[in-house]
C-alpha cells in the first residue's frame, strides 16, 4: 500500500493510532522485548587513567604532603623533622611582615582584575565595532599572550629600568622620579602594570567571542528602543555578557594569585629586600631560599584555604545573579 499524506506513517505502525488521533502517551513494549545491556568494560577506565594519574600525583599527593609538612619543622636535607603542631601557621598568621603581604596581594589581587577585566571588555567592544582591518587589530591585540609571565616581566623591566626605560622618562616630565625596584609603591605600580598588560589578551578573546554571540535581531531591537550607546551595553548587551564575565572572574583571580608569580620573580628577583610581593612568592621564598619547608607548608594550606572560601562566595552568591538563558 502506498504511503499518502492523508494517510500518517505512524498509523502503519502503531495499531490505534489514526489521522487525526493524538498521540498516546507512552506505547507499551511488546512482550518478550530485551532491552540493550552493555557488557561492563575498562576501556572507559583505561583513557581516564592518564589524566586521573596527572591529577593524583601533581596535585592531590602534594597537597596531602604539604598538609603533613606544616605541623612539622623540618631539615632541608631530610635527615629529621620534629612535631610543632600549628606551630607554624601561629607564626605565619600573627607574623606583621606576613599580614603586611597579604594586604598587598589582596590590594594587586583586585587591582589587577579590574582592569584586566575593564581593558580587556574595552578594547573587545571596540573590536566588535572595527569594519576594515578588523583582522589586523583583533591579531595584534591577540598576540601578547602569547608571551609568558617571565618574558612579559623582562620586558616590563626594560620598560621600567631606571637608565632605558621610555616610562621612566615620561613620569620624569610630570616629576615623578620613578624609581622600580628600589622604591616600594614604584615596584608595585610596575607590576600591577605589567600584570594587567599581559592578561588584557585573554579576557579579550572571551569578551569578543560573547559579543559576536549576542544575536543581531537583539541589537536592532535595542537600537531602536534606546539611542544611548552607553545604556544600551549597560541594560542589553552587558547581562548577556554575564556568564562570561563571570568565568573570566574566577580566571583572573586565581591569575592574579598565582600566575603572576613569573613576572614577580623577575621584576624583584635580586633586588633590595624592601620590595612588594605575594603570598605565593613568599611561599617560593621561605621554602626554597630559606629552607623553612614547614613554614612554607603552611603558607600554602593556607592559600589552599582562602582558594576554597573564595570558590564559595563566588558559585554561592555571586552566580545567583547570572542567567545562562
Amino acid at each position: 500500500m502506498a504511503y499518502t499524506p492523508s494517510q500518517p506513517r505512524l498509523g502503519r505502525f502503531i495499531p490505534g493510532f489514526a489521522a487525526g488521533a493524538k498521540k498516546p502517551a507512552a506505547v507499551a513494549e511488546p512482550s518478550g522485548a530485551k532491552r540493550v545491556q552493555f557488557a561492563p568494560s575498562l576501556i572507559p577506565y583505561l583513557f581516564l587513567a592518564p589524566q586521573l594519574a596527572v591529577i593524583f600525583i601533581f596535585f592531590y599527593w602534594p597537597s596531602v604532603q604539604a598538609v603533613q609538612s606544616s605541623f612539622y619543622i623540618e631539615d632541608p636535607f631530610g635527615f629529621g623533622a620534629t612535631f610543632v603542631g600549628f606551630s607554624n601557621y601561629s607564626d605565619a598568621i600573627f607574623s606583621p611582615e606576613y599580614l603586611s603581604i597579604a594586604k598587598f596581594t589582596v590590594v594587586f589581587t583586585v587591582l589587577v582584575t579590574f582592569f584586566s577585566l575593564a581593558l580587556g571588555l574595552l578594547l573587545a567592544v571596540k573590536a566588535d565595532a572595527v569594519i576594515r582591518g578588523s583582522s589586523t587589530y583583533k591579531t595584534l591585540l591577540i598576540s601578547v599572550y602569547a608571551i609568558a609571565p617571565p618574558v612579559a616581566g623582562l620586558i616590563g623591566m626594560m620598560f621600567f629600568d631606571l637608565h632605558i626605560g621610555p616610562f621612566v622618562k615620561v613620569a620624569a616630565w610630570f616629576g615623578w622620579n620613578m624609581q622600580v625596584g628600589l622604591d616600594y609603591y614604584d615596584t608595585a605600580f610596575a607590576m600591577i602594570v605589567v600584570a594587567v598588560w599581559k592578561q588584557i589578551p585573554y579576557n579579550f578573546i572571551f569578551f569578543l567571542s560573547g559579543l559576536q554571540g549576542v544575536p543581531v535581531s537583539v541589537r536592532e531591537a535595542a537600537t531602536i528602543d534606546c539611542r544611548s550607546g552607553f545604556r544600551r551595553f549597560w541594560t542589553v548587551t552587558l547581562p548577556l555578557l554575564a556568564p562570561t564575565a563571570f568565568f573570566l572572574l574566577i580566571i583572573n583571580i586565581t591569575y592574579a594569585l598565582f600566575d603572576t608569580f613569573g613576572v614577580i620573580d623577575v621584576m624583584v628577583k635580586d633586588k633590595p629586600a624592601n620590595n612588594p610581593i605575594t603570598l605565593v612568592y613568599k611561599v617560593f621564598m621561605d621554602g626554597f631560599r630559606g629552607n623553612d619547608i614547614g613554614g612554607s607548608s603552611a603558607q600554602s594550606v593556607i592559600l589552599m584555604i582562602v582558594v576554597f572560601v573564595l570558590t564559595i562566595i563566588q558559585f554561592r552568591f555571586i552566580e545567583k545573579r547570572i542567567h545562562y538563558t
